[in-house]
């Protein structure tokens, strides 16, 4: 139980940092504010399922043992 909270909150850690890169280097990326828009977009849905398949499956596969 505890290996599987530290890896969720390292894999938490690893996400956000990626999130704050992004957000502060894609305004100095020369491109249209739609493709801007388009990727950003992209980079949420993708950091979504991983925080969905890394994070909440397993922490909901192990609830039902942890009762």
């Amino acid at each position: 139980m505890v290996e599987l909270l530290i890896h969720a909150l390292v894999v938490l850690l690893i996400i956000g940092v990626v999130w704050w890169a992004f957000t502060a280097l894609l305004p100095l990326i020369p491109l249209p504010p739609q493709i801007a828009q388009v990727v950003q977009v992209l980079l949420i849905v993708i950091l979504a399922l991983i925080v969905i398949f890394y994070v909440l499956v397993p922490l909901l596969h192990l609830a039902p043992r942890a009762l």
